[in-house]
């Protein structure tokens, strides 16, 4: 994968955590508020990963 392609999909991650975060805030999720709630976890992970591995790529975020 190439470095133009890795960052395009880690904004796109980035987005995606945005929208979690709005349908966290919904008071009729139920149990799905505990996928949810999963999902933004793997999702920081996975940022967190990228930004130490590129540190200098990570600052545009």
């Amino acid at each position: 994968m190439n470095p133009e392609t890795l960052r395009e999909r880690v904004a796109q991650v980035i987005s995606k955590r945005e929208t979690l975060l709005l349908l966290l805030e919904q008071p009729n999720l139920g149990i799905l508020r505990t996928d949810v709630n999963q999902a933004l976890e793997e999702m920081d992970d996975l940022i967190d990963e990228y930004r130490r591995t590129f540190p200098n790529e990570a600052q545009s975020f």
